[in-house]
């Protein structure tokens, strides 16, 4: 049996001067730095011009901060478009929206495959791949940041949230952050091997399908587990994660309906 365990990390690592690093800034870069070298491994063994790498990174960080940014505000709290919209892009950036990331990241990729003549489901089925390790990389950073937490719970391996001001006093609740960024973890390995294994023979949109479905198909049951994030969300039959998770999941089942009927050759190229 295990005992409750008492968390208590310090979100910063270390300050320099006004200056702090923060584990969850170190982890959010991380997802682009090992995404950019897996990537490159990617474009290595399919043969793609290794030049479009940096812009690719740059549209990804882009797409990735601006789209949960906006996705957050739109959200979760409407009212900062009309009284600061410049909260939006100003930091430190507290507030980022997966299903917002989603979006942003989908139509930056749209937009990325036409004016650099790739496949658009070629270059996801990728993409998803260092999305799922990005998201991994994320939840450890709310971890450690000791915030979206479970509900109360007696677990054994229920986590003490010591840090954690919002909820109190404190009671034993579920890691609902390492829940969700281990089911990100297997994600990547899962993606990773259908990739490495049968990338000639798997139809264009299979592994963005399998990514949008997985992630929140168990999005929709992890918010069960987890407090909500806004007050409004309490007089809800769904929370807000819940209920855009919805139309995530059928976009998903749409694109692996189209995939399947399609089976497009996976070439990178038009």
């Amino acid at each position: 049996m295990f005992s409750f365990i008492n968390w208590n990390i310090d979100p910063e690592i270390f300050a320099v001067g006004s200056v702090s690093i923060r584990w969850y800034g170190l982890l959010f870069a991380s997802g682009f730095l090992f995404g950019q070298r897996i990537m490159a491994h990617i474009f290595k063994v399919e043969k793609v011009e290794e030049s479009l790498l940096d812009s690719l990174l740059l549209t990804m960080v882009i797409s990735t901060v601006l789209g949960a940014r906006i996705g957050h505000f739109a959200f979760y709290e409407p009212s900062v478009f009309m009284n600061d919209p410049l909260q939006v892009i100003m930091p430190p950036f507290a507030g980022l929206a997966s299903h917002g990331a989603l979006i942003g990241i989908l139509l930056a990729l749209l937009v990325y495959s036409r004016t650099q003549k790739m496949h658009f489901f070629w270059l996801t089925d990728r993409m998803v791949i260092v999305a799922a390790l990005g998201g991994f990389f994320i939840r450890l950073g709310n971890l450690m940041n000791s915030e979206i937490v479970g509900k109360v719970t007696d677990v054994p391996w229920a986590f003490l949230f010591l840090r954690n001001t919002e909820f109190l006093p404190v009671y034993p609740r579920h890691p609902a952050q390492l829940y969700e960024a281990l089911s990100c973890l297997v994600l990547f390995g899962v993606l990773y091997f259908l990739w490495n294994r049968f990338r000639g023979q798997t139809p264009q949109g299979m592994l963005l399908s399998i990514f949008i479905i997985w992630v929140f198909g168990l999005r929709f049951l992890f918010e069960y587990l987890k407090e909500n994030q806004e007050a409004f969300e309490a007089g809800l039959p769904f929370n807000m994660g819940q209920i855009l998770s919805i139309p995530a999941v059928l976009l998903g089942v749409g694109i692996l309906i189209y995939s399947l009927s399609n089976k497009n050759k996976a070439i990178w190229y038009n």
